[in-house]
């Protein structure tokens, strides 16, 4: 096997604020797979680990470039099962993960970016979305909402807990005030911004906007805390980053048995990859919890990879795949955002064919 990789400066059309900060560009590698080197078909895979969230938040390079040595004596066939049983790489590099296997997934098609032949890459089907709403002043989060509402979203997600909650609630006030909760439903993502001792009371208030869900209101690793969150909140939560860095299925099984979320939701790029959120999905669905995915601010490459796994899935929520509108510079694709839906144009074509030209040998 030959691996080469690139690595990618996606930027912002706007500064991405959240709990832990404002998002200006990121950088993800994108992993370049063929069977021998010079092989007209490559297949590719993302690894784009979030700052200051991903366990893997670094240079990639080292990674890659050792993992291209891992590899470069390998067949296909034994880096699948390395790969599938967790040898080849470890775990605490998750993006790394999620993009060789895409990667690999993309070669077995062709090098045609046909991660999983299902209805939704046939373009047949399309994936109910949410509108993401990111912080900021109140006016620009008053403009995103107007914005997603006129483009047809009817689920919306607004990020909270970097302003001041005064504000918060107002805004949410206003919303209220125009569409009730069955013409817009409301999620709310925290990413942790509350302490354990407040949130219970920050929640009661926000519960008189009708909200559908909030995502991680307390940060993670206080499992009790959030158990007992869990059963006291008037607004049913959804585990994000409290999924981050549980490897072993019996870690995770524990996790879920412990804190009984109602919703949990996955980042295939934070969690370790495709396999790994589907032990996720199976587990949840054993204990009663639903779920959704939700891509990490990857680049289309890594949001087609994500939305083409979810599609295998019999999708009864919103899911969280709408970042491929976040930069000025992100790859041409045939994912197509229309009324709240995304869809696949297998009809068109992807502006890939630079990324095909390795800089690392």
């Amino acid at each position: 096997m030959h691996l080469s990789f690139i690595p990618y400066t996606l930027n912002f059309r706007f500064p991405a604020g959240t709990s832990r900060g404002i998002l200006l560009e990121k950088t993800s590698w994108i992993i370049v797979l063929r069977l021998n080197r010079g092989d007209a078909i490559a297949g590719l895979g993302e690894c784009g680990p979030i700052p200051g969230l991903s366990p893997d938040d670094r240079d990639l390079g080292v990674d890659l470039s050792q993992l291209a040595l891992d590899i470069s004596e390998l067949t296909l066939e034994q880096m699948e099962v390395q790969l599938r049983n967790g040898t080849l790489i470890n775990p605490t590099a998750p993006s790394v993960i999620f993009g060789l296997e895409t990667a690999l997934l993309d070669l077995k098609s062709g090098g045609q970016m046909l991660i999983y032949n299902n209805a939704f890459s046939r373009s047949e089907v399309s994936i109910p979305i949410n509108g993401l709403v990111w912080m900021g002043t109140i006016d620009f989060m008053e403009q995103q909402i107007q914005k997603k509402i006129e483009e047809g979203f009817r689920c919306i997600k607004i990020k909270v807990g970097a302003i001041e909650l005064e504000t918060e609630f107002s805004l949410l006030k206003k919303l209220r005030e125009k569409f009730n909760a069955e013409e817009v439903t409301l999620r709310l993502d925290a990413n942790g911004a509350f302490s354990a001792k407040d949130a219970l009371e920050i929640l009661k208030r926000f519960s008189a906007y009708d909200i559908h869900s909030i995502e991680q209101p307390i940060r993670a690793g206080q499992w009790q805390e959030m158990a007992e969150l869990c059963e006291n909140s008037p607004i049913d939560i959804a585990l994000d980053e409290e999924l981050i860095g549980i490897y072993p299925l019996s870690k995770k099984k524990e996790l879920i048995n412990t804190i009984q979320p109602r919703y949990i939701i996955l980042k295939p790029g934070l969690m370790g990859g495709l396999k790994s959120s589907a032990e996720w999905i199976q587990l949840a669905e054993n204990a009663g919890s639903e779920w959704w995915i939700t891509s990490a601010l990857e680049s289309n490459i890594g949001l087609n990879a994500i939305a083409q796994f979810t599609a295998n899935y019999e999708i009864t929520l919103p899911q969280g795949l709408g970042t491929g509108q976040l930069y000025h510079n992100n790859i041409a694709s045939p994912l197509i955002i229309q009324n709240g839906m995304l869809y696949y144009d297998a009809s068109s074509n992807w502006d890939n064919q630079a990324l095909k030209k390795p800089i690392t040998d």
